[in-house]
């Protein structure tokens, strides 16, 4: 673990920072006119917005630190790290609301901290391989193309909590293979610039990229409550980021059967720390439109 120790505290920052970039734009997103279920000229009304731009600075900020993390470390140890962002969302929001974290999310802050902390130290993460082949992506690439397929659907045809569920799902599916992609990316660029330009992954981060933050904006729109949709962005995207590395890039974690025992417990404190968040964050944002 000893030379990955650098992307634990860069992991960590970008928590904080995809943190307060999701109680930004919530309450910026909220703010617009903009009707329907996915909506471009939503970026038009949110440029207008200073909180919203300053958001991107902060969302800047989080990619560079996460680009680094991933850079040192395999996704299974980094990615987790980021589900901290739901803590730091809660305590920004309440910020803006001026009000202070209570019993219920400092109960919801040590869960979601001891889940992590439990999973990362019962599956001693190895790394993979940075080179997957098309044959070995395609399978799985079909499945999370299916399931972002039926979001849309979702948000087209509903709305209120269930469009804004949709589009947080979508988006942190997006989010997960992002982070993927960008580790794949990252290996590039350590053969020179040349390589990276002329490799598929970095445009593949620019796409997913994009419409993950797309989706992302037309999901805080969706609904009031910062909270649902946020959790799930900030629960999927490890998840997800850590199963297509294992399916992709070979990464590792420990598999007999106390270690699986173990960590299936710790990612259900996790998640129970996520949910218990989520109950608190509704109260801590009500943008104003």
């Amino acid at each position: 673990m000893s030379p990955w120790w650098p992307a634990i505290p860069a992991a960590v920052a970008g928590s904080i920072a995809f943190g307060a970039t999701g109680a930004l734009q919530h309450r910026a997103a909220r703010r617009t006119g903009e009707r329907g279920a996915v909506r471009v000229g939503i970026l038009r009304s949110l440029a207008a917005q200073p909180m919203w731009v300053a958001s991107l600075a902060v969302n800047a900020a989080g990619v560079v630190l996460q680009w680094i993390a991933l850079s040192t470390a395999p996704l299974v140890l980094v990615q987790p790290l980021l589900a901290l962002g739901l803590v730091f969302a809660v305590l920004v929001s309440g910020v803006l609301a001026r009000r202070r974290p209570d019993r219920v999310v400092v109960a919801g802050t040590g869960l979601t901290v001891a889940g992590i902390a439990a999973f990362l130290v019962l599956a001693r993460p190895t790394a993979g391989s940075d080179r997957p082949t098309l044959a070995v992506i395609a399978p799985s690439a079909a499945v999370l193309g299916v399931v972002l397929a039926l979001c849309v659907a979702i948000a087209v045809r509903h709305r209120g909590q269930p469009r804004a569920l949709a589009l947080g799902t979508a988006t942190g599916v997006l989010f997960g293979v992002t982070a993927c992609l960008a580790k794949l990316a990252a290996a590039d660029f350590t053969h020179g610039l040349g390589t990276a330009l002329s490799g598929w992954p970095l445009y593949a981060v620019a796409g997913c990229g994009i419409t993950g933050f797309l989706m992302s904006q037309n999901a805080f729109r969706a609904e009031i409550a910062m909270a649902p949709a946020l959790a799930l962005m900030l629960s999927l995207d490890p998840l997800v980021s850590v199963l297509v590395g294992a399916l992709w890039l070979g990464e590792g974690f420990r598999h007999d059967l106390p270690a699986l025992a173990g960590e299936a417990s710790a990612l259900v404190v996790l998640l129970a720390g996520i949910a218990v968040l989520s109950t608190r964050a509704p109260q801590a944002v009500r943008a104003q439109r």
